[in-house]
């Protein structure tokens, strides 16, 4: 196994395992979790699920794995924008999942976006289950990224896709500066303020910091053994876009 430098960042500093220490933050948070994301991005978060609704969208995907869905807001965009017959939205926060129901209850989608506690580095699905494995803003909490990848592979159909999105650190001085100053002090004031669970929001810029991004991370989605893998950067580096094949 691979040791990478996020999987020594942890929101909380005690001996439990990064996935109970993410699960638990996430419960904590879940009440304020969608308030407080589009606060930080400025509602651009929007703008980058909708990218990565529109690159799916020609692959016509049937049935759709939404992995650390947290309140389900990339599941409800797929299945707007895809119409797929069905949406597993899997996360380890049952606490983040229940917001995810209300929400999908209110807008009569219960039967066609299904929640369910999964452990992405071990899920429960047969081989080949899924035309199309999403990730928005999940995989740098993961406990051992390889072996999540590597499930996600698992669980595809051969010619599947995979979508990632995850947030990262610009790479040109003068707005890496500018982003630095932001995580650093910004959002833990602002998470101090908005959230349950202001530790939860040093975490955050840490775990960004510390993630494999651009090219590092095309090599290890690679490595998982997805092919055709690719890499698109968004509003000057603060998200990046993955793409691969099965």
């Amino acid at each position: 196994m691979t040791t990478y430098p996020q999987d020594k960042v942890k929101p909380y500093d005690d001996d439990r395992s990064k996935s109970r220490q993410v699960e638990e933050m996430f419960d904590r948070i879940a009440p304020q979790y969608d308030r407080m994301n589009h606060t930080m991005s400025f509602g651009t978060d929007r703008g980058w699920r909708r990218l990565a609704i529109r690159h799916l969208r020609r692959f016509a995907p049937r049935t759709v794995l939404d992995v650390a869905t947290g309140t389900g807001d990339f599941a409800i965009e797929a299945f707007r924008g895809l119409n797929p017959d069905r949406i597993v939205a899997t996360d380890i926060s049952e606490g983040m999942m229940e917001v995810g129901r209300r929400k999908v209850e209110r807008l009569g989608l219960g039967d066609r976006i299904v929640f369910q506690r999964e452990d992405s580095q071990a899920f429960s699905f047969a081989d080949g289950t899924f035309d199309a494995v999403t990730v928005a803003f999940g995989v740098r909490n993961f406990e051992d990224l390889d072996k999540g990848l590597s499930e996600m592979h698992r669980v595809l159909r051969p010619g599947g896709q995979l979508a990632i999105l995850e947030l990262t650190v610009p790479e040109r001085h003068v707005l890496r500066w500018m982003y630095n100053f932001y995580a650093s002090v910004i959002i833990p004031a602002l998470g101090r303020v908005m959230s349950a669970d202001g530790r939860a929001y040093v975490y955050l810029p840490t775990s960004i910091r510390s993630f494999p991004q651009g090219e590092a991370m095309r090599s290890i989605i690679a490595k998982a053994g997805f092919r055709d893998v690719k890499f698109r950067r968004l509003t000057f580096g603060a998200c990046t876009f993955y793409t691969a094949v099965k």
